[in-house]
C-alpha cells in the first residue's frame, strides 16, 4: 500500500469491475456502507461529451463512525463520507485508493475529541486495502 499526504492506495492486476466488487466487498467487511457510487466516465460523457477511463467515486460510510464522529461534531458532516476511487489504469489492472481520515480531520484543527474515531476510521480503511492489496501480492489469484 502506498500513501501520500491525504490519501492510501493500492494497484491490482484485476479487471476494473473486478477490482469495483472487491473493494465493496472489502469495505463491507470493515463496516462501511456505500451510499453513493458516482460513475466519473459517464457523467462527464452525458454533461461534457468527454471520454474518461473507467472511475467510479465510492462514498463508503461506517453508520458507528459516522454517528461517533457527528455527536461531538455537527459540521464535521462536511467530510463525511469517506471517499474511495476505483479507476481503470490499463486493461485487466486498477488502482483503489481512500481518504486517509486522520489527515483529513487537519482540516478542522487540533480535536482530540474527534481523533479516536478518525484514527479508527483509518485503521478501518487500511485493512480493507491491505485485503485488496493481497490480491496483488497473488499475482491476481
Amino acid at each position: 500500500m502506498e500513501e501520500s499526504r491525504y490519501g492510501l492506495r493500492v494497484s491490482l492486476p484485476l479487471d476494473y469491475n473486478d477490482a469495483l466488487d472487491s473493494t465493496v466487498d472489502a469495505l463491507k467487511q470493515e463496516g462501511f456502507g456505500v451510499l453513493t457510487s458516482i460513475d466519473v466516465k459517464q457523467t462527464l460523457k452525458q454533461k461534457l461529451n468527454k471520454d474518461f477511463r473507467r472511475y467510479t467515486i465510492l462514498g463508503a460510510c461506517n453508520p458507528t463512525l459516522a454517528s461517533r464522529a457527528l455527536d461531538r461534531e455537527l459540521e464535521i458532516g462536511l467530510l463525511l463520507p469517506c471517499n474511495v476511487i476505483v479507476y481503470e489504469t490499463e486493461p485487466g489492472h486498477s488502482v483503489v485508493a481512500a481518504i486517509a481520515p486522520v489527515p483529513a480531520l487537519g482540516i478542522v484543527g487540533s480535536r482530540a475529541d474527534l481523533h479516536d474515531v478518525a484514527a479508527e476510521a483509518d485503521q478501518r480503511l487500511r485493512r480493507a486495502l491491505e485485503k485488496l492489496g493481497r490480491v496483488e501480492e497473488d499475482g491476481g489469484r
